[in-house]
């Protein structure tokens, strides 16, 4: 082969070798504009609306057991980390005090209700005897008029005429001291019953303090959750408001997200928020709402300064402290950043409590019906030996037990 002809065929393929790189190159290119193209559209669309930051952590309720009256603790029915159910007894102080001073306003509402009765009965035994000087009256009246016509024809003596005018003073003295006794007796009970005697609804009220005393010795947990930071211990002389243990309940948590102050520009409340767990990795994602934004930064409220922080609601078991991500899209701006929305109902409640006042009133009652109707009889229930207080001599209830329980306090 010639050199004219090797150098054209060395060229050719020069030329085919710089052509193919120009190809790639262009590909190359291409595919790189093509990509920042597409992240564009998507940023446009959909990246420049989510606001993320990982200095998120769970937050939730932290209720705390205190003592509404001073005692001695006896029984402790739950530890740190155990899971306990609303209702259930926490702490248990001793009943020796609260159960006697229960007795004395027992007594006293039975006492109260045996005298109100008395009462009512005096007021009918004071009108018979108001009736009987009404007609001892009118008899002197008609004795003294026979014989004020007798005294003008001598037919009887002056002596006894004056004895009949003493008679009937005598008489209408003693009408106008039983009306007057009937009065004061009356305004005692004018206008009332039994039930609702001022004497009755007094001694109600201290029977109900009593009763609430007693059944407060039995501490319960007001929501079901875990255990935390007990402290209180076997012995221990408690007073109302010292902090003993801490439930959790870890059904109703919530996440507090930590945002810069320009990533705040664009979220709103409802907006929807995509969470991870540092715990559980990316592979499990929760899925909540803006519920609201704190009123003041960090620093308003804190000694060491922070961002701006926004709450976020979520339904999910987990631990309080937990670190979380989240990424909270903010394509929905239509409503105002800090709305001013009135909650009209409670937010978080308990019945634990709730049936005390119920239990106290039903024994109230009780105790009025069994002192009321005449003779009462004795509810006899089973011995002390099988854990159960004897019924009381007054009272036609069942039996109480020993330990203040919620469902069997009467």
């Amino acid at each position: 082969m010639s050199n004219e002809t090797q150098t054209q065929a060395q060229t050719s393929s020069a030329s085919a070798m710089q052509g193919k790189r120009k190809r790639w190159l262009a590909i190359v290119i291409g595919a790189f504009a093509l990509i920042g193209v597409a992240y564009a559209t998507y940023w446009a669309i959909a990246l420049r609306y989510l606001q993320s930051t990982d200095d998120a952590y769970v937050n939730g309720n932290v209720v705390q057991i205190t003592p509404q009256i001073s005692g001695t603790v006896v029984a402790i029915g739950a530890d740190d980390t155990q899971f306990v159910q609303a209702g259930q007894t926490l702490v248990q102080l001793d009943q020796a005090d609260a159960k006697v001073a229960l007795d004395q306003a027992e007594a006293q509402l039975a006492k109260t209700v045996r005298e109100v009765r008395g009462l009512f009965a005096t007021s009918a035994q004071l009108q018979a005897i108001a009736a009987m000087r009404q007609s001892d009256l009118a008899k002197s009246n008609e004795d003294l008029t026979r014989r004020e016509r007798l005294a003008g024809s001598g037919a009887i003596s002056g002596e006894e005429l004056q004895h009949a005018r003493e008679a009937t003073n005598s008489a209408r003295a003693a009408l106008l001291a039983a009306q007057q006794e009937l009065a004061a007796n009356r305004a005692r009970v004018d206008r009332t019953t039994v039930d609702n005697h001022p004497d009755v609804l007094n001694a109600a009220a201290h029977l109900r303090d009593a009763y609430l005393t007693y059944a407060r010795t039995a501490m319960p947990a007001p929501v079901s959750g875990f255990v935390a930071k007990r402290a209180v211990q076997l012995g221990q002389r408690v007073s109302p408001g010292a902090p003993l243990m801490a439930i959790v309940p870890l059904e109703q948590v919530w996440i507090d997200a930590n945002f810069k102050e320009p990533q705040l520009v664009g979220i709103r409340v409802g907006q929807p928020v995509k969470l991870t767990a540092d715990l559980y990795g990316g592979k499990v994602a929760y899925h909540g709402k803006v519920a609201g934004f704190g009123a003041g930064t960090g620093s308003a409220f804190a000694l060491l300064p922070a961002q701006n922080a926004t709450g976020n609601w979520i339904a999910h078991p987990l631990q309080i402290g937990l670190s979380m991500q989240a990424e909270v899209d903010t394509y929905e701006r239509s409503g105002d950043r800090m709305p001013q929305i009135a909650n009209s109902t409670p937010t978080y409640a308990t019945d634990v409590f709730r049936t005390l006042d119920q239990l106290a009133s039903q024994r109230v009652k009780a105790i009025i019906a069994a002192n009321e109707a005449g003779p009462a009889y004795i509810a006899r229930g089973p011995s002390a030996d099988e854990g159960v207080k004897p019924a009381r001599m007054t009272v036609l209830v069942a039996p109480r037990t020993a330990a203040p329980a919620r469902d069997n306090l009467l």
